[in-house]
């Protein structure tokens, strides 16, 4: 561990989250860790709005969490949305969805909300952050050849920014990369130096 991380030298870090992404990203910042995944009905209540989902979503992978954590653990899990006019875009489910909603983010500004819950045997924190992101316009092929090569079936919104279609598609962020990438590493990495 770091000396900038020393508090956390007699801490394990648990990640719970399958996401590559994330796990990629928290090695970034020299963070050794262990991932253990939970599974979770993500179904969100027909009430909730549209920009607390990201959070709800969070706090319940963390509250949901299978094992009781010992004096040493640090649970950390986490949520992406893509919200586009006050509706959330979840993960598409088929490759006509995932066209759907690439063409309506098509020439469009959306926002991406990530939140991150910390949890020790003693308190609980979820962090938020959002990104604005806009998109030129896409042409219809453009958005079949990343569907079919990139198969983004399990990303928020249907794209990942890290990828051919941010690449090329993205003109503007207003924001953290990283929130767009699922993971506001620079929340984390400040939360975890306080811990």
């Amino acid at each position: 561990m770091k000396p900038f991380l020393n508090n956390l030298s007699n801490k394990k870090i648990i990640l719970a989250s399958n996401s590559p992404r994330r796990q990629e990203l928290l090695k970034g910042l020299e963070i050794e860790f262990e991932v253990r995944v939970n599974a979770v009905d993500e179904t969100i209540p027909n009430d909730l709005q549209a920009e607390y989902v990201a959070a709800y979503l969070s706090k319940l992978k963390s509250e949901s969490f299978p094992d009781k954590l010992n004096d040493d653990e640090i649970l950390i899990t986490s949520d992406t949305v893509v919200l586009e006019n006050g509706h959330v875009l979840g993960k598409p489910t088929t490759e006509q969805e995932a066209f759907d909603m690439l063409k309506s983010l098509s020439g469009a500004t959306h926002s991406v909300m990530t939140a991150v819950t910390l949890r020790d045997k003693r308190k609980q924190i979820t962090l938020e952050d959002e990104t604005i992101v806009t998109f030129r316009f896409l042409e219809e092929e453009e958005i079949w050849h990343y569907i079919h090569e990139y198969k983004p079936m399990d990303k928020a919104g249907a794209y990942g920014i890290q990828e051919w279609i941010g690449f090329m598609g993205v003109e503007k962020i207003e924001g953290s990369y990283y929130t767009v990438m699922g993971f506001p590493l620079h929340l984390v990495y400040a939360q975890l130096k306080k811990w």
